[in-house]
């Protein structure tokens, strides 16, 4: 399929019933791997911040979906997506080439773990991420009911070049003008960011990092303790495995929704 044809502004295909068709309102390219877009909210539309959905494009009869988790949170106005390009991918390859005016397919019923719900009360929650695997923490951060949860947020992301910690930096950089999370998030969010291989002010993989001790030494707080934290992971299937070992060598075990516990793993997955 070319270009083009992926430009639908209106369907050319019967949309399910249990499916939403809306809008692409803005479109962001960060690099040549990553990109945001917000798209018309539903008025019937409800999740809870973290949370995943199924979307695709009305290009086919039949169309790809692929779940993405909902980067805006729960009282957002507009849906935002932050996406990797895959040259490739069944949906990706053309998803990356939507502009505003397109139609993007959304299924009705959104999941996930990565919601405070499926944690236990504590005091320090941690939001460890790689890539896009970030946005569903975008999400949690821009929730009052995080703050009122937890006296502290760490929002860790790791990210291969500089430029890949973009998104993530400007929007915590948004918060203190916030009206709704603003004077929260500036008393007990915190962003540690880093790179893999480009050269940066910190560098290295998550799991390194904690293993070594060196986040909690520059963050400046005691290593991760069953009694006082939470953590919530999204990244790679390699990364979430060997975070999830991490995690579990500090005493933390993990949760969901139907048994709250001290840390959840999101396993959806974008292509």
């Amino acid at each position: 399929m070319d270009a083009a044809a992926t430009h639908v502004a209106r369907p050319a295909y019967p949309i399910p019933e249990n499916v939403f068709a809306e809008t692409v309102v803005s479109v962001r390219h960060y690099t040549e791997r990553l990109f945001a877009f917000r798209i018309t909210r539903p008025a019937s539309f409800r999740f809870r911040s973290g949370e995943f959905v199924m979307i695709g494009l009305p290009n086919a009869e039949k169309p790809v979906f692929r779940a993405y988790s909902i980067a805006s949170p729960a009282w957002d106005e507009e849906i935002e997506f932050f996406s990797i390009k895959v040259e490739n991918g069944p949906l990706t390859e053309h998803l990356q080439k939507i502009v505003p005016g397109d139609t993007v397919l959304m299924r009705r019923k959104p999941t996930g773990t990565l919601v405070l719900d499926a944690l236990m009360p504590g005091r320090r929650l941690y939001l460890l991420s790689t890539g896009t695997g970030v946005a569903p923490f975008a999400s949690l951060v821009r929730d009052l009911e995080t703050y009122e949860k937890f006296e502290e947020v760490i929002l860790v992301q790791t990210c291969r070049e500089v430029a890949e910690l973009t998104y993530i930096t400007e929007l915590v950089a948004g918060l203190k003008d916030d009206p709704l999370v603003g004077d929260a998030a500036a008393g007990k969010l915190r962003l540690y960011t880093t790179t893999t291989r480009e050269t940066s002010p910190r560098m290295g993989r998550i799991t390194h990092l904690m293993r070594s001790g060196q986040l909690f030494a520059d963050l400046g707080l005691p290593p991760i303790a069953p009694e006082t934290d939470r953590a919530m992971i999204c990244g790679s299937m390699a990364m979430l495995n060997e975070t999830k070992s991490v995690l579990e060598s500090f005493g933390l075990v993990e949760g969901a929704n139907n048994a709250p516990a001290s840390f959840v793993v999101e396993r959806a997955f974008v292509g």
